[in-house]
């Protein structure tokens, strides 16, 4: 029985055709469970990243590729015919062509990471990587397929033409869509924001939540999400709270006119001990800068040591406390809009105009 032939081989040739691909993968599952275990055991407790890109590429790609080799070499083992040669170079052309792309666009995706990485805050630029590794694969899909249609015997210039003529149609037909894509890396490159930047367009503002390869997407502050195209943003002027490092802080106090001389020559030293009294800040100036419509107007600037809104407010508000307190004290009345209204009696105006609150 085992000399009798079936299709150019006999029973004893597909036995042992059989027991090099049974033993070859148990060879395989021996050295994953045994030998692979411990190599990515030792692999993890290193500092440095490449062995662990090593390892986990070996489990995704060589394993794979080992399974097959052992299969490529139990099949080979029998005498096939020319169609099934054939078949069996087109099977392994298109296994190993898969395995090459899958494992370059890993290499790519680690140097890229690992390029950002390296960059101010470059754990939350990887975030954005997503839509530059899409592109990324697709050229090497198409450089890959190309390489399998050539080496199936396709003619893969004639492809390469008709792709050159239809990609001039799509350019055409996608302007705006193509636009929106060279934004995105002028963005990724440029880095004028990043996810999680609190930015302003125009009479917008928001937080960063995605940067997609044709729009941006911002949470803005009453909670609805903003979708902006990569195209609009870099036209816009773009304010980026984010990196802010102090904030320059100027307001304005006014005074009724009543105000005694000597006492409008105090404010501006009394405004400046009660600014330079915060924390984390750094006086600037406190003038006495106009007569306004309505009273005295009194001008502070200062800086704040930190971009935290709520700390600035924390500040502000102190400030403005104290500000009222010690006019109190002093006597000083504050400035409010107020309206005078001189009344004619008999053809004779009544001496002393009546003031008004608006």
């Amino acid at each position: 029985m085992m000399n009798d032939v079936y299709f150019g081989n006999s029973v004893r040739d597909y036995l042992i055709a059989a027991a090099i691909i049974l033993v070859g993968f148990a060879l395989i599952r021996i050295f994953r469970r045994r030998i692979f275990v411990k190599i990515r055991e030792w692999s993890a407790h290193t500092t440095n990243n490449l062995d662990d890109f090593i390892t986990d590429a070996m489990q995704r790609f060589g394993i794979p590729a080992l399974y097959f080799v052992v299969c490529y070499i139990g099949v080979s083992y029998l005498q096939l015919p020319a169609q099934g040669i054939r078949v069996l170079q087109v099977a392994t052309t298109v296994v190993l062509t898969f395995l090459v792309i899958r494992l370059l666009s890993s290499v790519m995706l680690m140097l890229l990471r690992g390029y950002v990485r390296r960059q101010d805050r470059g754990d939350e630029k990887v975030k954005q990587l997503a839509g530059l590794m899409l592109i990324i694969n697709i050229v090497i899909w198409i450089i890959g397929l190309l390489f399998l249609f050539d080496n199936m015997g396709y003619n893969v210039t004639a492809m390469v033409t008709g792709l050159g003529i239809g990609g001039i149609a799509v350019a055409l037909a996608a302007q705006n869509i193509l636009g929106d894509l060279f934004n995105y890396f002028v963005i990724f490159m440029d880095r004028p924001f990043e996810v999680n930047d609190f930015i302003s367009i125009d009479d917008k503002a928001g937080t960063v939540e995605n940067i997609g390869i044709k729009t941006t997407r911002v949470r803005s502050l009453s909670g609805e999400q903003l979708i902006f195209s990569n195209s609009d943003l870099t036209k816009s002027r773009i304010h980026n709270f984010k990196r802010m490092e102090t904030r320059r802080i100027a307001f304005k106090v006014g005074v009724v006119y009543d105000t005694a001389p000597e006492r409008v020559r105090q404010i501006p030293g009394l405004l400046k001990d009660v600014v330079t009294m915060q924390p984390s800040i750094r006086f600037d100036r406190a003038h006495f800068s106009a007569m306004g419509e309505s009273g005295l107007v009194f001008e502070v600037v200062y800086i704040v040591e930190t971009a935290d809104y709520n700390r600035y407010m924390d500040i502000q508000q102190d400030i403005n406390f104290r500000i009222f307190e010690q006019f109190r004290e002093l006597g000083i009345e504050l400035a409010y809009p107020t309206t005078a209204l001189y009344v004619k009696r008999g053809g004779h105006e009544k001496p002393g105009p009546q003031i008004i609150s608006e």
